[in-house]
């Protein structure tokens, strides 16, 4: 990959949807919720505290006003003594805005000049005229809480008080206590709002205390797809994390353990592919040289035919066995990264006609082969490559089988793509992604075939050492169609295995 990387210990921004910023969110909402709700239940307590105090206050103020001032009321009371009483009262009760109304029977004084606006409450009013006690409550006008008061003025009899018919009402605006109420509800909401930001910040150190090892357990699982198979994590703690981690730990210590002993297995069945194939070569060439006298000697009629046609299956049955063990021996030097490239520029119509020559196809297969088409590879590499691939649609596809050359450039450079298809049934979907593993039939009917089950792995390896890429599909006017991408000048570097 291209680019700077980034340094373990960079910080990064929260993802949207990211744990972090769901933990961070989380722990905010908490914040938010319990500052709401603390601050509606101080609100709701303090609110009524400040509207008890007040109202006792009125309540107690009036009733001891109308005790000292009952005595010098002539009874039965005037119009004349009821409005004395009212503005007397008025004067003395201390609540800014309030109104006094002293009523009697038909008769009504008052203080105050807004009677056109306000009147005593008919709740009040009933409540008072049933009662010797005083009453009080709280109502609505004009968007303002006012607070009315009624007492009754009764015949002081210790054994029987009997109501007057002379009563006392207050109606006092709560205006100072609503100024008290918003300042309350404002000091709230300048309270709630800093806990809500100030919470960010433990709110980031929780989520951080709780991702900082879910990263640890991120990157180690990173590495270890990487290929580092000893990457372990620092087990720190009992909590659900750190037994997450020694859970990991065990996990990636088995997986060393099982990937070493594969690859130790592998090693050792390659190795003995590649000294068996070895030790074979010479035997086979002796067996060869015989089977090729023996062959002159039947073509020449110097031995009966049913020794002849023994012969003929000696000799093709050795000739199929020094093919195994040669790509035996050409996939143990891929395996053992002992294959080279010995590259030169050539052309690609020459090379191509030069390889079907060679083999005898040039009448049976088509070309589209433009001329001036250069290429830097190795060129026995790539004869190898086009003369399996050939050579697998002349065996499993049918004709015509056609070649086809055309050169691109890309952003990444200029390429050439080579195509072999044919005109068979194609490869089952299913079997696409296989057809270039080792000994890998993708027709399952075919149990033996003459091929070695090992060339097309061979020519993968092959495009694979020139930087390139090879696929197989299917077209779709019919038939199967192998794709090879080579760059036209590589810069050879070792292949990766993987």
């Amino acid at each position: 990959m291209s680019g700077a990387r980034k340094s373990p210990g960079a910080r990064r921004l929260p993802r949207l949807g990211g744990l972090r910023l769901r933990l961070v969110v989380a722990f905010v909402l908490v914040a938010a919720f319990a500052s709401l709700v603390t601050a509606a239940l101080t609100y709701r307590e303090a609110r009524a505290g400040l509207l008890q105090r007040s109202q006792d206050r009125i309540v107690g103020d009036l009733r001891t006003l109308v005790d000292t001032t009952a005595p010098s009321i002539p009874f039965p009371p005037d119009q004349a003594a009821l409005d004395a009483t009212a503005q007397s009262i008025d004067k003395q009760v201390g609540t800014g805005g309030s109104i006094v109304i002293v009523v009697y029977r038909g008769l009504r004084g008052e203080s105050g000049l807004r009677m056109d606006d306000i009147d005593i409450p008919a709740s009040l009013r009933a409540s008072v005229d049933n009662r010797t006690a005083t009453v009080f409550q709280r109502f609505s006008h004009k968007g303002e809480v006012w607070l009315g008061v009624g007492v009754p003025i009764t015949f002081a009899t210790p054994e029987n008080p009997s109501p007057s018919g002379v009563q006392v009402y207050l109606l006092a605006p709560m205006r100072a206590e609503a100024q008290d109420e918003a300042a309350l509800v404002k000091a709230a909401r300048a309270g709630a709002i800093p806990a809500v930001l100030f919470a960010l910040i433990p709110a980031f150190l929780a989520a951080g205390g709780v991702l900082r090892p879910v990263r640890a357990i991120q990157h180690a699982t990173r590495r270890l797809a990487r290929g580092h198979l000893d990457t372990r994590l620092k087990v720190q703690g009992t909590s659900e994390l750190a037994d997450l981690a020694r859970d990991f730990n065990h996990s990636a210590a088995a997986l060393e353990q099982n990937v070493t002993q594969l690859r130790t297995m592998e090693a050792r069945a390659r190795g003995f592919a590649a000294d068996v194939s070895h030790e074979l070569r010479t035997p086979l060439a002796a067996m060869a040289a015989v089977t090729d006298l023996l062959d002159e000697d039947a073509a020449a009629g110097n031995v009966d035919e049913d020794t002849a046609a023994a012969l003929r299956l000696i000799s093709g049955e050795t000739g199929k066995l020094t093919r195994l063990v040669d790509d035996l021996m050409e996939i143990s030097r891929f395996d053992a990264g002992a294959a080279a490239l010995h590259l030169d520029e050539f052309d690609m119509a020459e090379a191509v006609r030069r390889c079907l020559a060679t083999r005898g196809w040039q009448d049976t297969v088509g070309l589209e082969v433009p001329p001036g088409i250069r290429i830097e590879a190795d060129p026995r590499r790539l004869d190898v490559v086009l003369a399996n691939l050939v050579q697998n649609a002349l065996r499993h596809g049918a004709p015509p089988v056609g070649i086809r050359v055309d050169s691109e450039h890309r952003a990444d450079g200029a390429w050439v793509l080579l195509r072999v298809h044919d005109r068979g049934p194609g490869i089952a979907a299913d079997r696409l992604d296989r057809v270039f593993e080792r000994f890998y039939k993708a027709d399952v009917a075919r149990t033996r075939s003459e091929g070695s089950g090992l060339g097309m792995a061979i020519t993968r390896e092959n495009v694979l050492l020139h930087g390139g890429r090879i696929h197989a599909a299917n077209r779709p006017d019919g038939g199967a169609e192998f794709t090879v991408e080579l760059p036209q000048h590589p810069h050879h570097a070792p292949r990766d295995p993987a």
